[in-house]
């Protein structure tokens, strides 16, 4: 019985944290980026997938997968410049992979696309398409 409380506080701890850590990246709204893409004031982090990436993403976007062991090298010097990590929508996590490295490299403005490249899309706002080599 305690082996059994033991566990089950154990997932509760680990849960929280884990939602505690999602929520600590604040979103940004689709207009918010829009403005922020226009004044040239953003990085994109796109945490697609490279496959996902080529076939679509929000323009100047950087292809996290493909960049994430060189991404000191792709963000500003300016460590409060404004990053804005995103995936597939509203049910995917996989933009906090690109966010939690941002962060791990001192980054201090991150921000996350709720609605990621599936609200984009459906916004009609441009997509940009990487062509096969």
């Amino acid at each position: 019985m305690t082996r059994l409380l033991l566990c089950f506080v154990a997932l509760c701890i680990g849960a929280l944290s884990s939602v505690a850590c999602a929520a600590a990246i604040p979103d940004i709204s689709h207009d918010e980026l829009v403005a922020a893409i226009k004044s040239k004031s953003v990085v994109l982090l796109d945490a697609n997938g490279s496959e996902s990436y080529a076939a679509g993403h929000i323009p100047g976007a950087i292809d996290y997968d493909a960049n994430k062991d060189a991404l000191a090298a792709k963000l500003p010097a300016d460590k409060a410049a404004l990053i804005v990590a995103y995936c597939g929508g509203p049910a995917c996590h996989a933009y906090q992979a690109a966010a939690d490295d941002a962060a791990k490299l001192g980054y201090t403005n991150i921000k996350h696309l709720r609605e990621g490249i599936s609200g984009w899309k459906d916004s009609g706002a441009a997509m940009e398409t990487v062509s096969a080599k």
